[in-house]
């Protein structure tokens, strides 16, 4: 009973896998057999790009253009070669040549139906062949399955892997009963068996490499830009903690004003006591509301030549000389040019344009050692210059286990104060930041400015 159970067990394990087989055929080859789906043109970044614009633009319709020319060269060579003057072998000849060239043309819009559309020419070369075979050459059988076996390469190429097998199995089982029926042998192709076995397992792996090439690629791109994505918000997070130590101040600083006012006047008035102390509670309350929601951000600055206090004063650019010692103590010549009067900018400002040097002048330590920067702030009517460039390095860097994304940063900081950056490379092998932080103009420095003028 054991055997029997484990033998009906085997048997119905065998029928699955053949019946999930036979599924499997069936809606690969028959089942929207002649579906159409068209094959795109070639993708931008397959072409080379030293061709000029005009040029991609053809050059993306290449393998459309060669499947075209392959089909009329074999409707030409047929038609050369079977026909006849005589109306019955012309008219055979020419609608022979038509179906042997017509599935070529027809895999690049509906490749399942070429195969079959191709494998009919083939069986109907056969028969032809045999019927003409006495008045002449004309109706090729080999001829017919060469072209046959182009087809199935095309089709695999455009399909799936899977279909090389299928195709084949279809191919030589039609060809074997074929055989048997003319009075022949099942096993007298098998040498062309073999060969196109190689063939389709060839454009097989082909496929399979090209589109395990394109998932390489798709992932690429996700990861590169959820590490874009990661890097901005890391970025936004900094940018947030610096502007919660600023808000935080001034929001310090006017709730101990408003406590120190009432005792600075003699016989403060109720109401203005009142005002005041109603002006510390809410500057308290908004105080323990802005660190309740931007203090998490708190954390370790990843910036480089950051101060280790996490609670000291926000620089400046009066805090520039310490940051300029600190890159030449580690081995940069760094030049700084100040042109304009220096006058007072928001907190926000300046702190942005502190980091902006920062993060150059650490590019310029990690990608070129041995270069000398110069760095050029310059005051003006409508905001800030800044300008960091550097030359090229003098020796070869070293691996940086950095992002690469310090210019997203630079960049995100001055949109955000409404300004424009630039960041590339220089003609020398340098690299050149030059950004402008437009900034507000009170009435007194307006004032001022005409005065000086």
């Amino acid at each position: 009973m054991n055997e029997t159970t484990q033998t009906q067990s085997t048997l119905r394990s065998e029928a699955r896998i053949a019946h999930g087989a036979l599924h499997t055929l069936r809606q690969d080859l028959f089942v929207d057999a002649f579906a159409l789906r068209p094959m795109p043109p070639l993708e931008d970044s397959r072409l080379p790009r030293w061709l000029p614009g005009r040029v991609r633009r053809w050059a993306r319709w290449l393998p459309h253009s060669a499947v075209g020319f392959f089909s009329a060269c074999v409707f030409l060579s047929t038609v050369a070669t079977g026909y006849d003057p005589g109306p019955i072998r012309g008219v055979f000849a020419v609608g022979f040549a038509l179906l042997l060239a017509a599935p070529p043309a027809l895999t690049l819009f509906r490749p399942v139906g070429a195969f079959w559309l191709s494998l009919s020419a083939v069986v109907l070369g056969m028969i032809l062949g045999r019927i003409f075979s006495p008045y002449g050459g004309g109706f090729s059988y080999g001829a017919a399955f060469a072209i046959h076996l182009v087809v199935m390469a095309l089709v695999v190429l455009r399909t799936r892997p899977r279909l090389a097998v299928e195709m084949w199995l279809v191919t030589f089982g039609l060809g074997a009963v074929l055989s048997t029926l003319a009075g022949g042998s099942a096993t007298d192709n098998a040498e062309v068996a073999f060969f196109c076995g190689v063939v389709l397992v060839s454009a097989a792996a082909i496929r399979a490499w090209r589109e395990e090439r394109r998932q390489v690629v798709e992932t690429q791109s996700v990861t590169a830009e959820e590490r874009s994505r990661r890097t901005l918000l890391e970025e936004r997070a900094l940018i947030a903690r610096e502007l919660h130590d600023v808000v935080a101040h001034h929001m310090s600083v006017i709730a101990i004003q408003a406590e120190a006012a009432p005792y600075r006047v003699a016989d403060t008035p109720p109401e203005l006591a009142t005002s005041f102390a109603t002006i510390r509670e809410n500057a308290v309350a908004a105080l323990t509301e802005l660190r309740r929601i931007l203090g998490v951000v708190r954390s370790e600055d990843p910036d480089a030549f950051v101060e280790s206090d996490p609670e000291a004063p926000q620089p400046t650019l009066d805090s520039l000389d310490s940051l300029l010692g600190s890159v030449r103590s580690a081995g940069l010549t760094v030049e700084a040019v100040t042109t304009g009067a220096p006058r007072p900018l928001p907190q926000g400002v300046e702190l942005s344009a502190y980091r902006i040097v920062q993060e150059a002048l650490s590019n310029t330590l990690r990608h070129a050692p041995g270069a000398e920067a110069r760095v050029e702030i310059s005051y003006v009517l409508g905001g800030l210059g800044l300008r960091i460039v550097n030359g090229a390095p003098s020796r070869l860097a070293k691996p940086s286990p950095g992002a690469g994304h310090g210019v997203l940063g630079m960049r995100e900081r001055v949109q955000m104060l409404g300004g424009e950056i630039t960041a590339d490379h220089t003609e020398d092998g340098g690299f050149e930041v030059a950004a402008f932080i437009p900034v507000a103009h009170t009435a007194g420095e307006t004032a001022s400015g005409r005065g000086t003028a």
